[in-house]
């Protein structure tokens, strides 16, 4: 079996963030991918319309998610 989880690699150490489901030993191989500057995040925020109006309640309501739709 197998499984992967998150880490971080600093100071020549590995730290997993969470356990491995199912595994109590095991070898293991790891990937570092080195960021160099954190990412901006992504979330909506008010006011970030082109148009010049604010954003509201409702164009959160529109954005969120629901899952996937039933099909008919």
């Amino acid at each position: 079996m197998t499984a992967m989880v998150p880490g971080i690699y600093a100071h020549g150490k590995i730290e997993l963030l969470q356990t491995p489901v199912g595994i109590r030993d095991g070898k293991v191989r790891v990937i570092v991918i080195e960021e160099d500057e954190k990412r901006p995040s992504r979330q909506m925020q008010f006011g970030k319309y082109s148009e010049g109006r604010l954003s509201t309640e409702e164009d959160f309501r529109i954005a969120e998610w629901h899952g996937p739709k039933e099909w008919e």
